[in-house]
């Protein structure tokens, strides 16, 4: 384990990291689930809190294994072993979290208990990885004791939080905050950012628009939950206007989403702005907490349209209007901070693409069937597409030849 080379041509996600994946959709989908089940309640405050921070800490503990497979990863018996140590950890984490929603819905303490085994589990395994790289690679030995020690400092205050009795809720969610802080500087306490370790930029890339997909799912997931029981007859052949609304909706929305992602040529954004890896790697949570949101409103949207929810129509198309806003929101602003540049053109598709979600909860407000509002929110991240594939390309090859020419 002494350091995988950072140009290494080819480079592609193993079967090993793929399976390791495996085990976040379980968690991503569980997370998603509860929240749309707490939105129906009426319950929008708490469940935003708690999908929040369940998104958050699923985020964190993916990007701890991913930036060191790609800089450390070996594929050999022990680090499969330690690999699947984690994966353990990722499955107890997720047996945690319905406890921990309902503990957000009840309001009297936060219940992490189980979500935090599961991050020890994890971090075990984590630390006996960097242990390992420590050891065996001289190069990299201070980076490695560094995260060791860091790892056990965030780690013993997560043991805290979750095991001291009768703490109360004034007092956890701050220290949630500061502990989910601490998270985020890790990489610059240990190794200044993220240029302390060999990681592969089209590694990365790859890594993290896998997961990208992963979340992606909940909004299939989402369209299936939303429209399953619209389906009449005892055959389910008796398809309704709103059945077929969702399907073309929730499909539509997830593959322009996923059509938006993939625009945008990261890994070669990352060859020339290497230093701002760390923006990369956390910069994508508030875009993957978008996208896995989609997925949970399309979810109320159909719990709405079997009347199993307590919200009105325009709280429930905002329920996924305002995810699908961040994630666009997310994916403008990554493009714009990576490569240092602005674009009118962007303006003008993101003020577009606003102005669309925005119509759409007003036409529900107006009193618009919830199927069409559906269908206009679908159109959202359309903007972006047409726009692209019309002008945006060219915008953006201009981009990355700049870029080229200032490396």
């Amino acid at each position: 384990m002494t350091g995988r080379d950072p140009e290494e041509h080819g480079r592609a996600a193993t079967p090993l990291e793929l399976l390791f994946d495996l085990t976040f959709v379980v968690a991503v989908g569980t997370a998603a689930s509860h929240f749309a089940e707490m939105l129906a309640e009426g319950h929008a405050g708490q469940a935003v809190t708690a999908f929040v921070m369940a998104m958050f800490a699923i985020s964190v503990a993916w990007i701890s294994f991913t930036w060191f497979a790609s800089a450390f990863g070996t594929d050999d018996w022990l680090d499969r072993v330690l690999t699947m140590v984690q994966m353990m950890g990722v499955v107890v984490f997720a047996l945690g979290l319905p406890a921990f929603f309902h503990s957000v819905d009840v309001g009297d303490h936060l219940e992490l208990r189980v979500m935090v085994i599961g991050y020890v589990v994890m971090r075990v395994a984590m630390i006996s990885q960097w242990w390992r790289a420590a050891q065996e690679s001289p190069t990299f030995r201070h980076v490695g004791r560094a995260n060791i020690r860091w790892t056990v400092i965030a780690q013993i205050g997560w043991t805290v939080l979750a095991f001291v009795p009768g703490l109360p809720l004034g007092v956890a969610f701050p220290a949630f905050l500061v502990l989910g802080a601490l998270e985020l500087l890790l990489p610059v306490l240990t190794q200044g950012e993220a240029g302390g370790t060999p990681w592969h930029p089209h590694h990365i890339a790859e890594r993290y628009s896998l997961f990208a997909i992963i979340t992606l799912g909940e909004g299939v997931v989402g369209t299936v939950a939303s429209s399953g029981d619209l389906l009449g007859g005892v055959d389910g052949m008796d398809w309704s206007i709103d059945a077929i609304a969702v399907v073309v909706a929730g499909v539509g929305l997830t593959f322009a989403m996923w059509w938006v992602y993939f625009a945008t040529p990261f890994g070669d954004i990352l060859i020339h702005r290497r230093k701002r890896g760390y923006l990369f790697g956390y910069g994508h949570i508030p875009l993957y907490i978008g996208i896995a949101g989609a997925g949970a409103g399309l979810h109320v949207a159909g719990l709405q349209l079997e009347h199993h929810s307590k919200l009105g129509e325009p709280a429930v198309v905002a329920s996924l209007a305002v995810p699908v806003g961040l994630y666009l929101l997310m994916v403008y602003l990554l493009h714009t901070l990576l490569l240092s540049a602005t674009d009118r053109l962007h303006l003008l598709l993101i003020s577009l693409t606003l102005a669309v979600l925005v119509a759409a909860v007003l036409l529900s407000a107006a009193g618009v069937a919830l199927s069409v509002c559906l269908l206009v929110v679908m159109l959202a991240p359309f903007v972006t597409v047409v726009g692209y594939e019309t002008v945006g390309h060219r915008h953006q090859r201009a981009m990355l030849a700049g870029l080229t020419a200032e490396g």
